[in-house]
């Protein structure tokens, strides 16, 4: 899990190979005014979804983790208290990992708390199991999904 803001992007670029696309996406002079809804970078290789909503309560959300995507949450206003912990310590799944959906909840309670603010991002590695859309406020952020598959190509 990084947390960072995006004016260091540059450093994680090598991380991942898709990183460099996703970056670029969000450094987009419109980024705000983008519309939500799915935006395609490099098919369903790397693709990003705008998302204006209300926050959750803890209380209403669950864990979750993917094995075929890392994401790139960045917070374009209001501010999202992430929660996280490594999927390794998580013991108390909802059900088994669901390969369609690339996703699998956790009832277990995070052992971080991450005040996302405006500018910051927060990249969610498989092995990070993450909640996010934590807010009493009006949430606008970008996600991207950078397909796991993209490091080894």
């Amino acid at each position: 899990m990084i947390l960072d803001i995006l004016d260091n992007a540059p450093r994680y670029l090598t991380l991942a190979k898709g990183f460099a696309k996703a970056f670029e996406f969000l450094f987009r002079p419109d980024l705000k005014d983008l519309p939500v809804g799915r935006y395609e970078i490099d098919g369903e290789r790397i693709y990003a979804m705008v998302v204006k909503d209300h926050g959750r309560s803890p209380e209403d959300a669950l864990l979750e983790a993917h094995e075929q995507y890392i994401d790139i949450q960045l917070v374009l206003a209001g501010t999202d208290a992430m929660g996280w912990k490594p999927k390794s310590l998580c013991q108390l799944a909802t059900d088994e990992y669901d390969e369609k959906t690339d996703v699998q909840f956790f009832t277990d309670p995070p052992t971080v708390w991450l005040p996302t603010e405006p500018g910051a991002f927060a990249i969610f590695f498989p092995e990070d199991a993450h909640m996010p859309m934590i807010s009493p406020e009006q949430l606008h952020k970008v996600i991207i999904k950078v397909a796991v598959t993209t490091q080894d190509e």
